[in-house]
């Protein structure tokens, strides 16, 4: 089976060293995020995520934030006003990638004066074909940290449908943007945001026959990426904690397989089990009290369960053949995996202690790396005999193939279930790539990564 194949080829004995030697440095994380105006309802427009034609064509402008005093700040050599500016850029990036509405940015805009931000200067943006208006602020405090505000105006009704501030530490700064931006998509379309959230995935260099694995962190839109092993050791397949805190992934020390807890605020890390066997994909449960994996032995491959702090580990499936790729619903009720028991590789539903297994796949294809969506209401999953991404619902119905690139593999969810993010393989050259997908199948962009990258993880929003 040409997954099975994809693993195996994987499990690269790693250089003899110990692996608290193949941790990098700990991640520097920044302080907590203050919210310092309660968001307010409005009665302006408001969607759903299934008219998706209102959306489309739905002009935003996003002018420039502006500042009470242009000052020096940790966060910005040129001050607050640029700072303002990098700021708007962020929150129009953001909305136009995720491909649901057609934002316009501060460079091809006037700059809002402080006095304006509640009070927007309505004639200087009538005329521009936006239907909203973001208008925001950014404030250096004297104890070194930013005040931002951010405000959402419909230009039809010219009224603030939706407000919010936060206080960051300058270093968190693009969090305030993405909070924004996550803001004005929740306000309009009625969806939980994404933005604020980050994504693990493997980070790789070197010739083809001999990668080097790395475990890397990067926010949602590619930015302050960090690296978190050095590649002594081969990692593979991260998962974000439910409460973000901390990473499993699985790592090949002395050629041996380990699953690991690494703590993101500390840097430490936890060895949860470890085996002579071939051991696969650990997944987090939705509480967070176990992980997930599957270990073959004897030529036959089982989903495990076993505690996240470590212990002993829980066999659930015991057919014959290949079980592998276990994932949780939202709720732990039920666990989706692959098997080929049937003969064939295909998605299958158990009970989360392991009962009532049952063929959910009949599409025609092989099914592969199921995982469920935050929200339970569809399964993604690769079509391994064409190397596509589809969804499915969880009883199998309304299958779609939402990519068409040449090997596209391994999906995961963002935080509200409505972006896919997987990695891509190029045609002969063998390089990797991290890509986004929405579930329409329209709106499709590459992720930048200064390396390879494959096994992407997305997290929860963060706290």
């Amino acid at each position: 089976m040409k997954q099975l194949f994809i693993f195996a080829t994987a499990l690269v004995a790693a250089p003899l060293a110990a692996q608290n030697e193949d941790l990098g440095q700990p991640i520097q994380e920044g302080g907590e995020v203050e919210t310092v105006m309660e968001a307010e309802d409005g009665e302006g427009l408001t969607f759903t995520i299934t008219d998706e034609t209102a959306l489309e064509d739905l002009g935003i402008a996003i002018p420039g934030f502006a500042t009470d005093a242009d000052v020096a700040t940790p966060a910005n050599q040129n001050g607050t006003a640029a700072l303002g500016k990098e700021l708007a850029r962020v929150i129009t990036a953001d909305l136009r990638n995720n491909g649901l509405f057609k934002p316009t940015g501060p460079d091809a805009l006037p700059q809002p004066s402080f006095p304006e931000i509640n009070a927007p200067n309505w004639p200087t943006w009538s005329n521009r074909g936006a239907e909203m208006l973001v208008h925001g602020y950014v404030r250096a405090r004297s104890d070194n940290r930013l005040t931002v505000g951010c405000y959402l105006y419909d230009m039809a009704l010219q009224q603030q449908l939706v407000r919010e501030g936060w206080i960051v530490e300058p270093a968190d700064w693009r969090r305030a943007a993405h909070k924004c931006a996550d803001l004005v998509y929740s306000r309009l379309t009625g969806e939980s945001p994404f933005f604020d959230s980050r994504i693990a995935y493997i980070a790789e260099t070197g010739p083809k026959d001999n990668r080097t694995k790395r475990l890397a962190i990067m926010d949602s839109d590619g930015a302050n990426h960090r690296f978190i092993t050095t590649g002594r050791s081969t990692a593979l397949t991260p998962r974000y904690s439910p409460d973000y805190k901390k990473l499993s992934y699985l790592s090949y020390v002395d050629g041996n397989p380990r699953i690991y807890v690494y703590d993101i605020g500390t840097g430490r890390q936890t060895l949860v089990t470890q085996s002579d066997n071939p051991t696969f994909a650990p997944r987090w449960s939705p509480d967070g009290r176990y992980i997930l994996y599957s270990m073959a032995v004897n030529g036959n491959t089982d989903i495990y369960r076993v505690p996240s702090t470590g212990g002993t580990p829980q066999r659930l499936t015991d057919a014959p053949g290949i079980d592998i790729g276990g994932s949780y619903s939202p709720d732990g009720s039920r666990i989706v995996f692959e098997s080929d028991r049937s003969g064939g590789q295909q998605c299958y539903v158990m009970n989360s202690d392991g009962s009532n297994p049952r063929r959910i796949s009949f599409f025609g294809g092989r099914c592969a790396t199921p995982e469920w969506s935050p929200r339970g209401d569809q399964i993604a999953f690769t079509n391994s005999s064409s190397f596509n991404v589809g969804v499915m619902t969880p009883s199998g119905g309304s299958v779609r193939i939402l990519t068409r690139g040449w090997q596209d593999e391994a999906p995961t969810w963002a935080p509200n279930g409505r972006i896919i993010q997987f990695f891509r393989t190029e045609r002969n050259s063998g390089k990797a790539g991290l890509w986004q997908v929405d579930l329409t199948g329209e709106n499709e962009r590459r992720l930048p990564t200064p390396v390879d990258g494959s096994d992407p993880a997305w997290g929860p929003i963060l706290p």
